[in-house]
């Protein structure tokens, strides 16, 4: 196939993702995230709609399997701010609402709010990642993706169109954003699922955070190069540390009657699927 393609994260060995595509309608992403793990991509920062898409798509269509599922998007996000003119994702999402997929939304963005009357109607569950309900600490760290309150009231306006969703809590920064979960759980505590993770990073990443934040220069080395391990081509914290954030995690879901799943920690999770997908589901959606 040609747009949409095997979901494969680096084969790593923690990833206990189900079998599953994934589908981009635009190259690059806006958001400008200090915490990416994908800005090897050429050009990464500018964002451009796939050349041909939607007859690319067609092509894919005809050769998938039934009852698939496609995750929109890994890498770019399907909602920048030019799809509200280019309406790429939302003419994909026509397409695919007429064959027999499951459709999984990952986004920082509220203008998936738009397409509600379509997911409504699909197999089909949005995913939306919050890191922290801090405005100012959300701009530093997320400076062009929309305010994480706006993602909060799209996750509830979903919500309340029959559409199941999913709290993507993901990175959890050690020393920085840890101390804001709480919150974003109890203000999130209508969602279907939590997908939550700490911090991976590799160089590049750690400059990028540490240019933003000078403060946890010191700090992170020491958590992550000194302390911590590696694992594939990103150093993890120390399994102690991690296992001692997410059981906080775990905590709070668990008070609040929450499914969770952590993504690539090799911690083990009571979830149905670490990433939401089972939300997906016939089975899910004719019991809503």
């Amino acid at each position: 196939m040609n747009v949409i393609t095997d979901f494969d994260p680096w084969k790593s060995k923690l990833c206990t993702c189900p079998k599953k595509y994934s589908f981009s309608p635009y190259t690059g992403c806006y958001h400008g995230c200090i915490y990416c793990y994908v800005t090897y991509i050429p050009n990464f920062g500018f964002v451009r709609p796939k050349k041909d898409l939607i007859s690319r798509l067609r092509r894919d269509l005809s050769k998938i399997e039934n009852n698939a599922l496609i995750s929109m998007s890994n890498s770019s996000d399907p909602y920048p701010p030019m799809e509200k003119d280019f309406k790429l994702t939302r003419k994909a999402l026509m397409m695919l609402s007429s064959a027999n997929l499951r459709i999984l939304i990952l986004t920082k963005s509220d203008i998936v709010k738009r397409d509600a009357d379509l997911l409504s109607k699909m197999k089909a569950a949005v995913s939306i990642t919050i890191t922290t309900l801090e405005s100012d600490k959300a701009g530093k760290m997320e400076p062009n993706a929309p305010d994480p309150i706006k993602r909060l009231k799209a996750l509830k306006y979903l919500k309340s169109s029959g559409i199941p969703v999913i709290l993507r809590l993901d990175p959890i920064l050690p020393l920085l954003t840890e101390e804001d979960v709480e919150e974003v759980l109890e203000k999130c505590k209508f969602v279907d699922h939590v997908v939550t993770s700490t911090l991976k990073i590799k160089p590049i990443i750690y400059k990028r955070i540490i240019k933003v934040f000078p403060e946890l220069k010191h700090p992170y080395k020491e958590l992550y190069f000194v302390k911590g391990e590696k694992i594939g081509g990103s150093y993890y914290l120390p399994l102690s540390l991690r296992k001692k954030i997410l059981e906080k995690v775990r905590k709070v879901c668990n008070e609040l009657g929450l499914s969770v799943a952590f993504c690539r920690e090799g911690i083990s999770f009571n979830a149905v699927s670490c990433d939401g997908s089972h939300l997906t589901t016939k089975d899910f959606n004719t019991k809503r």
